[in-house]
């Protein structure tokens, strides 16, 4: 078959490759004035960004990194990780980010598969990397990151580290000449956070990573007013820098030239102060962090209006959403997944939906619609498309230019992630009529009971509704007679009680409504002090399954 002919290229043209380092052009051009922020504490402009950019990789090379290397980072979110996000790929490098909330014996294997020559580290991980520094292979140079804010330390250095940042940084020119590379070579590493068998390694190429900034800075500037992001905004992230690039907000900031807040560590009077008094507007993170930012004694004295935030990681059941927006929160849903580098979806609502509470609330808390690029399709197991009614449910498969293309090392997982050529989310939803995509449930998560499919995701969302409800999780128990039933885990607010019967009661009135089926109506709750998360913040419902399935009968 005839092929498209490719354009003609005159030799003195540029290519133009999409490198990481293409996106800090525009920001230096129009706004290299503005601030960067760490803590309150430190205040910096983009062009000194950009001049402690080069010095990184001036300080790198000169400890023996080269193109094809893999650094990896230990640090809170801090404006040295975004150094980091540049100057690492930028040289030819792969940055790998490393989870920190993993298991000392889990980072020594994440470190070991990925590589790493050399580690550049905060001095609070430092016991961390100590227990586990015999079992590193590859690992040639540590750099300490001092916990000043600016710290360069005339103390002597803890044995076997090559330098501590900021002096390294303070003796290595800025002027560090970033080569042109091809777009598709490897930019970073990190490692998901499942529950089940050790981290899976993803990747990303500059390609991707310039692709999926771009795209998401186009959505979220597609709106006329909710949820749109835009230069005269104040970005923070609540979603750690080590967790798919930020979720990629951090390139997205930088190439619309705003202003941003790193806040060190997390911690929810600090957050919160920091929103108050670098008047942050825009944000996103998980909805255990919303969650807690809304419930801190602080938060009744710090004005939310105005504030932007994207939450993602798991479903915003529609009580949080609420109290959210009663603070003056322009809240939305995000979603993505590590292997999508990750956004596929944003649920902004559009203007024809706009004017009614109840309606807008209902498009905030469903997973969204594709952003630009995105291929998404809801198929059967026969990889048939299903109606797109908002009723007819399938698995959410997907194509974008920034999916990872694999799991690094392990050819097996890839081809399963590919079936078909499609990236298999695992994760069930539907599409309705507006285009609006809605996760119902995780294929692992959805319950079966008595041949009916109860979605745990549902019954969270609308035990969420309960006004004595601050958190909950809906888990699948073995049942003797059903095969299994959906058992609530609920942490009440403070100051209230609930029954079990009046949970039920409140979820009777949805089906007398139509909403959920009668078997969705659980037997028993359980009343707990917290739920347990996995190291991103998301609820464990495995840990969850066998924490309770051993203490409870059939």
């Amino acid at each position: 078959m005839p092929q498209p002919h490719p354009i003609a290229r005159t030799p003195s043209a540029y290519a133009y490759p999409l490198l990481i380092r293409q996106l800090l052009h525009a920001p230096l051009a129009v706004n290299p004035e503005q601030e960067i922020v760490y803590r309150g504490q430190l205040r910096h402009s983009y062009w000194t960004m950009r001049h402690r950019v080069g010095q990184l990789a001036s300080g790198l090379q000169s400890l023996g990194i080269e193109p094809g290397d893999t650094v990896a980072v230990m640090d809170w979110d801090s404006h040295r990780y975004l150094e980091a996000y540049f100057s690492v790929p930028m040289m030819g490098a792969v940055l790998m980010t490393v989870n920190v909330r993993l298991a000392p014996e889990q980072i020594a294997y994440t470190l070991n598969h990925a590589g790493v020559r050399l580690l550049m580290v905060h001095a609070d991980f430092l016991p961390v990397v100590e227990a586990i520094r015999d079992q590193l292979e590859t690992l040639e140079h540590l750099v300490l990151i001092g916990d000043d804010t600016l710290a360069i330390d005339s103390a002597p250095l803890p044995d076997g580290y090559a330098a501590e940042y900021e002096a390294l940084l303070a003796a290595s020119p800025p002027d560090y000449a970033f080569p042109d590379f091809d777009e598709n070579a490897r930019a970073t590493t990190f490692y998901t956070t499942g529950t089940t068998g050790l981290p899976k390694g993803v990747y990303f190429s500059h390609r991707q990573i310039v692709l999926h900034t771009l795209a998401t800075m186009a959505a979220l500037a597609s709106t006329p007013s909710q949820g749109r992001v835009h230069r005269d905004d104040v970005y923070m992230p609540l979603t750690p820098m080590f967790h798919v690039h930020a979720w990629g907000m951090p390139y997205v900031a930088t190439a619309l030239g705003i202003r941003q807040v790193y806040p060190g560590r997390y911690d929810a009077e600090h957050l919160l102060r920091l929103i108050r008094d670098e008047r942050v507007t825009f944000s996103h993170g998980v909805p255990t962090l919303l969650h807690m930012l809304l419930s801190h004694p602080d938060s009744a004295t710090v004005d939310l209006t105005g504030l932007k935030i994207i939450v993602g990681g798991s479903a915003l059941p529609r009580g949080l959403a609420q109290a959210a927006l009663d603070r003056g929160i322009d809240v939305f849903t995000g979603y993505g997944m590590s292997e999508t580098c990750p956004i596929l979806t944003l649920s902004q609502v559009k203007t024809t939906l706009r004017g009614d509470a109840a309606t807008e609330l209902d498009v905030r808390t469903k997973t969204g619609l594709p952003i630009p690029l995105v291929d998404l399709r809801i198929v059967d197991d026969a990889m048939r498309d299903v109606a797109h009614d908002g009723k007819a449910s399938g698995e959410i498969v997907v194509r974008a230019p920034w999916l990872t293309q694999g799991y690094l090392g392990n050819a097996a997982e890839s081809e399963h992630l590919w079936a078909g050529g499609y990236l298999h989310t695992n994760d069930i939803g539907a599409i309705d009529s507006d285009g609006y995509l809605q996760v119902t449930d995780r294929i692992k998560d959805v319950i079966k009971s008595g041949g009916e499919w109860v979605s745990s995701l549902e019954l969270e969302d609308l035990i969420s509704r309960h006004a004595a409800v601050s958190e909950v999780a809906v888990i699948g128990i073995r049942d003797t007679r059903w095969g299994e039933r959906p058992l609530p885990l609920i942490v009440l607010r403070p100051g209230h009680s609930v029954e079990l019967i009046e949970i039920q009661e409140h979820l009777r009135d949805f089906v007398r409504r139509g909403a959920i089926s009668k078997y969705a109506v659980p037997e028993r709750v359980l009343f707990v002090d917290a739920i347990e998360k996995t190291s991103v913040g998301k609820i464990n419902k495995r840990l969850l399954r066998e924490k309770y399935q051993a203490a409870l009968p059939l």
